[in-house]
């Protein structure tokens, strides 16, 4: 038995890696390119898409036909057209059946097609299938050499290149692929609104991409919804064919009795999940994201129905749904990248015009070829009835000749000058054909199909009959697909609306009151209500631990929280925990260092003044505004110098005018608050001068009013100091002895001012 002695290395190729990689991929992404992911402009089609209709085409599933499994069909699409898996080619087919998906759907689908809460659909064996009167549209002139058609893979049949159809299916059901090195993203559109402006084109190929936006408005998605973008946007990403749009649920408000109410979306924006949605929803409910949120319930049954309640009837529904605009997919951006294959199977990113200029060139090809094919049908045509005619006119001859000559062909042609078609026609002709009336009927037929043939022929030698004819047939499916029918109708709202705005903490929040609480060891908690401040509830501590600081507040307030170091934390009052218990330590909310001592905690009210003011008798007033931090880390504000801490933060009433300042060595200063510096950080400025110890407090008041404290045990009664005359210096100074009467721990705490 021989054997083969070739080497197989004798047919390895010495090449560098790099070289016979990179031609090697570039073949791999051209196929990815050209033949699966990207679109054709002229049909709007990937090839999966084209041999699944023609697939079906070939099974005459046509609309008025009766429904084959889609089994059969995928078995025919991989066993034929496309060797690929089967259920990549259902997937497609699939989603050509979605009339959530496609806007025009292409396939007309029996059984589980999926659902647009983002259900599977059933397994092909289970489903069936047949074609549209769009796919049939899509599909017209294949009959009539108005496409070229290819071998198939195995070479035993032929499939086309791209359907020659009339409809707009580019930009009608849009399209999203991703290819090596680019990707394309295109949006549904209105047929009858891209049909108008291809019109315009028609009649003239230099129109404005102004005039098409005056029929083409925007994206038409079959779910509906509403784009929000600006026109001027909305031309700009047309224009370049790169852009986004920003596309909202379609919402209203429906009154109940007493008051209520509650938002009913009844559209969703294109490609979303129902299903997906009410669970972002529900899951900003139960982590309180969007404290104003009470509840969402799916009404849904053919027609989408979600009902969002608010936690209260005092809460704005316009802010509500900017919450949920910017927290879930309510709002999305689809993206727009015109990157198509054009007539020369060449990659290009266009915009509108240049879309819509290149597929109208296409129909003037298709509405040539159409024309050519028939007018060769015709010329066939008349060629037998000119045959037919002269076996009329000699029908004796004719039947004499073909019963004495054994070879009757060449002696009819000879005769009567017939060719071999029109011979052969009549030697096939019936014998019921002989009728005088079919004579008549061919007369009739002839004189009809040469009235065509000129009509043709001048169409063909005429652009304005071209122009007219394909501006005839355009408005002819524009009827069809029209906005007063029930699949042209627009579903999409084009308005433009505001970006969602920033939710002020108050709007987010119910606003409610509570009293907080912050023990000698830091561990806070928030009652709810404005309780009295001594009750026993708010004297529970631990064990070894007592009050700090206690105080009314709203749950929209923001606390301000300083320590000795000159750092202000921020707290929502809304996120502290509940009065139960002891609370929770106050570390667990601001990253604050163990050995640092709390100053203060107090409500952060707008537009208001801090006083601060160290140890060591320097300080500076510093706006609210500047103290609030945004991350647990907080913000310095005070830098106290080597040995000092901040010792006295203080709010500054909006009509107060001067400034107390009181050492340890029992002197107190007053001076014009004019005289000390506004911060926003910094050391500050030497309140008072001290020879020994440091400062005890400080505090802002209305000289003119004076100041006020307790006289002490049970009798209630306060003193006023009306006359600070004595005391009044320039800020600086070492001061004098208080008032008679004044408390002896040198604090303004219990003072009324």
């Amino acid at each position: 038995m021989p054997t083969d002695t070739t080497d197989p290395f004798d047919a390895i190729v010495d090449a560098p890696f790099d070289s016979a990689l990179s031609e090697r991929y570039l073949v791999y992404a051209l196929s990815t390119i050209t033949a699966r992911s990207l679109p054709d402009l002229r049909d709007g089609l990937k090839p999966v898409h084209r041999r699944l209709l023609w697939a079906m085409r070939q099974l005459r599933l046509d609309p008025a036909s009766g429904y084959k499994k889609c089994a059969r069909v995928v078995g025919d699409v991989i066993g034929k057209f496309h060797p690929h898996g089967d259920v990549a080619v259902y997937d497609a087919m699939v989603r050509l059946a979605q009339d959530f998906s496609l806007r025009y759907p292409l396939v007309d689908g029996q059984g589980n097609f999926g659902n647009i809460d983002g259900d599977n659909p059933a397994a092909y064996r289970y489903t069936e299938a047949r074609l549209t009167a769009v796919a049939i549209d899509l599909m017209a002139g294949l009959d009539e050499n108005a496409a070229d058609f290819r071998p198939t893979y195995n070479n035993e049949e032929e499939e086309p290149e791209l359907f020659p159809g009339l409809f707009p299916n580019l930009l009608a059901n849009g399209a999203a692929g991703i290819a090596v090195g680019m990707a394309t993203s295109i949006p549904p559109h209105n047929a009858a609104e891209l049909l108008d402006a291809a019109m315009l084109l028609v009649d003239d190929r230099a129109t404005t991409l102004a005039s098409l936006l005056a029929h083409v408005k925007g994206p038409d998605f079959p779910t509906g919804g509403a784009v929000v973008d600006s026109p001027a946007a909305i031309a700009e990403a047309y224009a370049t064919g790169r852009g986004s749009f920003r596309v909202r649920a379609k919402w209203t408000i429906e009154r109940e009795k007493g008051g209520g109410w509650q938002i009913v979306v009844s559209q969703i924006p294109y490609g979303v999940a129902k299903g997906k949605l009410i669970a972002e929803i529900a899951a900003l409910i139960e982590d309180r994201k969007l404290p104003i949120l009470g509840h969402v319930d799916d009404h849904s049954d053919a027609d989408i129905r979600i009902v969002i309640e608010p936690r209260s009837r005092t809460v704005d529904p316009q802010v509500l749904m900017d919450g949920l605009f910017r927290m879930t997919e309510l709002e999305t951006r689809f993206s727009l990248n015109l990157n198509v294959l054009d007539a020369q199977r060449t990659p290009r990113v266009l915009g509108l015009r240049d879309v819509l200029a290149q597929w109208v060139d296409h129909q003037f090809i298709v509405l040539t070829r159409r024309s050519e094919h028939r007018l060769q049908r015709i010329a066939d045509r008349l060629e037998l009835l000119g045959g037919y005619l002269i076996a009329y006119l000699n029908l004796d001859r004719v039947i004499e000749i073909i019963r004495t000559e054994d070879e009757p062909k060449p002696v009819m042609m000879a005769e009567f000058g017939l060719t071999d078609r029109q011979a052969e026609a009549i030697l096939n002709m019936r014998l019921r054909s002989l009728r005088r009336l079919e004579e008549m009927e061919l007369t009739r037929e002839r004189d009809a199909l040469t009235k065509e043939q000129g009509e043709l022929e001048a169409l063909l030698a005429s652009p304005s009959k071209q122009k007219a004819r394909l501006k005839r047939d355009m408005k002819r499916l524009r009827d069809k697909y029209g906005p007063e029918t029930a699949l042209g109708a627009r579903r999409t709202v084009i308005e433009e609306a505001a970006p969602t705005r920033d939710i002020p903490l108050e709007a987010m929040i119910e606003r409610e009151p509570i009293t907080v609480v912050l023990s000698q060891r830091g561990w806070i908690r928030a009652m709810k209500g404005h309780g009295d401040l001594a009750t026993p509830e708010l004297l529970k501590f631990k064990e070894g631990d007592g009050p700090a600081f206690a105080f009314h507040a709203q749950t929209t307030d923001k606390l301000l929280l300083a320590t000795e170091n000159g750092r202000f934390f921020t707290l929502g009052a809304d996120k502290l925990p509940g009065g139960r218990g002891f609370g929770e330590p106050v570390r667990a909310f601001v990253d604050l260092d163990g050995d640092v001592g709390i100053v203060t905690l107090l409500p952060a009210r707008a537009g208001a003044r801090l006083l601060l003011v160290g140890t060591d008798g320097r300080g500076f007033a510093v706006p609210v505004a500047d103290v609030l931090a945004e991350t647990r880390k907080g913000k310095t504000v005070m830098t106290p110098r080597p040995g000092a801490k901040l010792k006295v933060v203080r709010p500054v009433g909006a009509a107060d005018d001067y400034v107390a300042a009181i050492g340890d060595n029992r002197k107190m200063l007053v001076f014009p608050l004019a005289e000390l510096a506004e911060m926003s950080r910094g050391q500050g400025m030497q309140l008072q001068r001290y020879r020994d110890g440091g400062l005890s407090d400080a505090i802002t008041f209305v000289f003119a009013q004076g100041l006020s404290w307790p006289m002490g045990g049970d009798s209630g009664r306060t003193r006023n100091e009306a006359d600070l005359g004595p005391w009044r210096a320039a800020r600086g100074a070492a001061g004098r002895m208080p008032p008679t009467g004044f408390p002896r721990d040198n604090r303004f705490s219990n003072l009324e001012f």
